[in-house]
């Protein structure tokens, strides 16, 4: 029996063999830890305002939150470990995560109900926007597993910008 034939196609001196080239790893790399860093900014904001909604939709508004953040918080170690998998360190502090994220922060002072919505669609949809340019990164790298992350990523986001809009609708 022949032995197997080795794989050429992207020859490197890097540990990390799996059939894309080192430069666009590196490309993906970078792209998802923007991915990571809107995660998370969102899910902070999305934790605050948990704790700080009032108002008349507060019973709504809180469970709806809370089902949005722990969504946030499920999805940030799948996203790290394909950083990892595809041989880079994943940004991992507050400082990494300001630097990369096109979100802002959650504000100061809690804002009214209604402004919270609104900050959270905005947020959900710049996280699809990220994830959308990303995976454009991955798609010309052929890197099927990030562009089924992403595609997954964006479905909930978009989702979840809808079901906030709808918050905001008479």
């Amino acid at each position: 029996m022949a032995a197997p034939k080795k794989h050429r196609l992207y020859p490197s001196s890097s540990p990390v063999q799996i059939g894309i080239a080192d430069k666009h790893r590196e490309a993906i790399s970078q792209a998802l830890s923007g991915v990571l860093a809107d995660t998370y900014t969102l899910y902070l904001t999305t934790h605050n305002f948990h704790w700080n909604v009032t108002g008349p939709m507060f019973n709504t508004m809180h469970q709806m939150f809370m089902v949005q953040y722990t969504e946030l918080w499920n999805a940030v170690d799948p996203i790290a470990e394909r950083i990892r998998a595809l041989g880079f360190a994943v940004p991992g502090s507050y400082q990494g995560f300001a630097e990369r994220s096109t979100l802002a922060d959650a504000p100061s002072k809690p804002p009214k109900a209604t402004d919270m919505i609104r900050i959270l669609v905005q947020g959900n949809e710049g996280v699809a926007k990220t994830a959308r340019a990303a995976f454009l990164v991955a798609d010309e790298a052929n890197d099927q597993p990030t562009a089924d992350l992403l595609t997954q990523r964006m479905d909930i986001h978009e989702k979840a910008a809808w079901m906030l809009r709808s918050l905001l609708e008479d």
